[in-house]
């Protein structure tokens, strides 16, 4: 009886924890974290056709203000004209106590052969920490019409070697740089949206070698910018101009006086008092555009000032530059000749 009992209290507690143990639910077990992949590497830049040096003989040459002769009046006597798309202002907003000797440009070479086209920048001085601190670019108007069709950009150029770093090609894919009135300011804020199309940017691209920048060892407050002609030219006929900024030299706000109003940018001359000193538009030098492959009339949009001659002993042009048959004098103040451009 006493065993029967023992048997029937051992059945009891096995099917009680069998009970228990069907009634339990198995607790999943989490997955393991994985790290998160590494983005693929993307396949080095490779690079085939790499510009040497500059031709020897330019095709053209524009000099420009040096605004560090009034720096300490904090103004810009010359060459800063908002209306007609001067600007001369390498100097801060409102109050133009700081000059910016990296902004300011001298003097602009252009040069070109089978395959590119060069451009140099020549800079008054270096920034205060020994670098070229700014964006420097050519602007290339294919057609003549005083409307840029392409601006080829490079920011903050450090290397003596070619480099494509930094380097942007834009292109204006719609034809409405420059927007109502070619040069001139449109009234109120125009609707184009300046060179909005970025073909190259620091090696990529179509073609990884379109466009390179170098700060010669030699001269180093000088930019030198190589594009292919292939890329930016319809033929052997265009002008070109150039340009230093800061942030302000933003590829979709061209043409700047299409932008704002004269009262928001400001102006350089004191002369200007409605409008002195500079504001919106600040930290920014343009030199005039020369001709690449034509001769001149006189008459194209942007273009320097020239002086063609015409009948003889018709008096010199403003500013007493002799007449010369042999060249014209784009703005160099000194009157150095500039020679004409072989004709194309």
């Amino acid at each position: 009886m006493v065993k029967n009992l023992f048997r029937f209290s051992v059945l009891v507690v096995i099917f009680s924890l069998a009970a228990c143990n069907l009634n339990k639910t198995a607790t999943p077990t989490a997955a393991p974290t994985l790290p998160p992949a590494d983005p693929p590497t993307p396949p080095p830049i490779t690079h085939t056709v790499i510009p040497i040096q500059l031709p020897e003989e330019r095709t053209n040459n524009a000099g420009d203000h040096d605004s560090s002769k009034s720096k300490d009046n904090e103004e810009a006597p010359g060459g800063d004209r908002f209306t007609f798309a001067q600007y001369e202002r390498p100097f801060n907003a409102n109050t133009m106590d700081v000059y910016f000797p990296y902004l300011d440009i001298q003097d602009t070479q252009t040069f070109e052969d089978d395959l590119w086209v060069y451009a140099t920048i020549q800079l008054k001085d270096r920034a205060g920490d020994g670098t070229l601190a700014g964006r420097y670019a050519m602007e290339i108007d294919n057609d003549l019409d005083g409307r840029g069709d392409w601006l080829i950009l490079a920011d903050h150029p450090t290397s003596t070697d070619w480099t494509t770093e930094g380097v942007q090609v834009w292109m204006d894919s719609n034809e409405d740089v420059g927007g109502t009135s070619v040069i001139s300011a449109d009234e109120g804020e125009a609707p184009n949206d300046g060179f909005d199309a970025k073909v190259f940017d620091g090696g990529s691209g179509n073609d990884p070698d379109a466009a390179w920048v170098r700060v010669p060892a030699d001269i180093p407050n000088m930019v030198e910018i190589a594009v292919k002609r292939s890329l930016v030219l319809d033929g052997s006929r265009y002008m070109i101009g150039m340009w230093a900024g800061s942030e302000s030299l933003n590829p979709a706000l061209f043409d700047f006086n299409d932008h704002m109003t004269h009262e928001q940018a400001g102006a350089a001359m004191r002369g200007f008092e409605i409008y002195y000193p500079i504001k919106a538009l600040s930290e920014l030098d343009a030199s005039c555009r020369v001709a690449v492959g034509f001769q001149p009339n006189g008459s194209e949009p942007g273009l320097c000032k020239t002086y063609i001659p015409g009948a003889p002993g018709e008096p010199p042009p403003p500013g007493g530059c002799p007449p010369n048959p042999n060249c014209f004098y784009g703005m160099n103040p000194d009157c150095s000749c500039i020679p004409p451009p072989p004709p194309g």
